[in-house]
């Protein structure tokens, strides 16, 4: 909400000024939509994979649970079978005495064992049925285990993945750091920001020699991680643009910052062009207060937004 504000107050701005045409705007508008939604949806893929762990281990306790009463009733059901055979052969013994005396009580001794042997039947098949339902739990449960752990290994290897990007990246570009070139890892996201006095001169978007270095650098370190989604945002400060030419403000001039890093980035062929998106957001993510030279400084910048594809999470949690 707080960008969209800022974009609302952008675009009113720019129509004061009358510096913006209002096709050129919804293109950019557009744009940064598409964009915002693309960074919403990758971290709604996040977030349902988490979820989808939590449930899923909440599953398993259960599972273990429910197994462990079953096992104790299987337990009962044994006992109380062994019980009942103890009963029948005492039956059976007494059988035996009286078949010695009166038909009546063989009778009677036949008719208490036959229903006996109808009980202990019936319990046996009660506990065949209880074992088959023990056994299919434990499969269930196996499963879910496998899933859980098959999920838990792709987001720790997602979180690996990134972490030894940033360190490649750091190593790669350590001869740049003091010229206004960091990098860190956020919410699970690599950034890489490059202030502009490593990379333009003022008002301009033509990226000079030692700034062509570090996206060279840079370059070589994604064409060996094809399966991350690269952002490349351009921002300024708010010294409005006063430059001739086919620009007309700030918004403009950090888009067309951010394609020219993208172009540089391309010229290694190594580097898939659908993994790379530009993007221009002018003076409206401010790093800082615009309320000092220094400030100013920090928020004319590339930021390189480095993400993981979530394919294999999406893919494990549609299953």
């Amino acid at each position: 909400m707080k960008l969209l504000r800022y974009l609302f107050i952008g675009f009113l701005s720019l129509n004061l000024i009358g510096c913006v045409s209002q096709k050129k705007f919804l293109e950019l508008e557009d744009q940064l939509g598409s964009l915002q939604r693309t960074n919403d949806q990758l971290n709604r893929k996040l977030e349902e994979a988490n979820s989808e762990k939590i449930a899923l281990e909440d599953e398993l306790t259960y599972s273990k649970d429910r197994i462990e009463i079953l096992k104790n009733q299987r337990d009962d059901l044994l006992e109380d079978l062994k019980r009942s055979k103890k009963a029948l052969d005492n039956l059976e013994k007494s059988y035996d005495a009286l078949e010695q005396n009166s038909s009546q009580a063989l009778s009677e001794n036949s008719k208490q064992n036959r229903e006996l042997l109808q009980q202990l039947e019936d319990k046996e098949r009660t506990l065949a049925k209880e074992q088959n339902r023990l056994e299919q739990l434990q499969k269930d449960l196996q499963a879910r285990s496998q899933r859980v752990a098959e999920l838990e290994g792709l987001i720790a290897e997602k979180e690996q993945k990134m972490k030894t990007l940033k360190d490649n990246l750091s190593r790669a570009l350590t001869n740049f750091e003091g010229q206004g070139l960091s990098v860190e890892m956020r919410n699970g996201k690599v950034y890489v920001s490059m202030e502009n006095k490593l990379l333009f001169a003022s008002g301009s978007w033509t990226v000079g020699s030692e700034g062509q270095k570090a996206v060279k650098e840079l370059g070589k370190v994604l064409a060996q991680n094809p399966d991350i989604a690269v952002l490349i945002e351009g921002h300024t400060d708010n010294v409005p643009y006063g430059g001739n030419g086919p620009l007309n403000d700030n918004w403009d001039l950090s888009t067309k910052r951010a394609t020219e890093v993208s172009k540089l980035l391309l010229k290694n062929g190594n580097i898939d062009p659908q993994n790379i998106t530009a993007a221009g957001k002018g003076e409206f993510a401010p790093l800082v207060e615009n309320s000092s030279e220094e400030g100013k400084a920090k928020n004319r910048r590339i930021e390189v937004v480095l993400t993981p594809k979530l394919d294999e999470i999406s893919r494990l949690l549609s299953e």
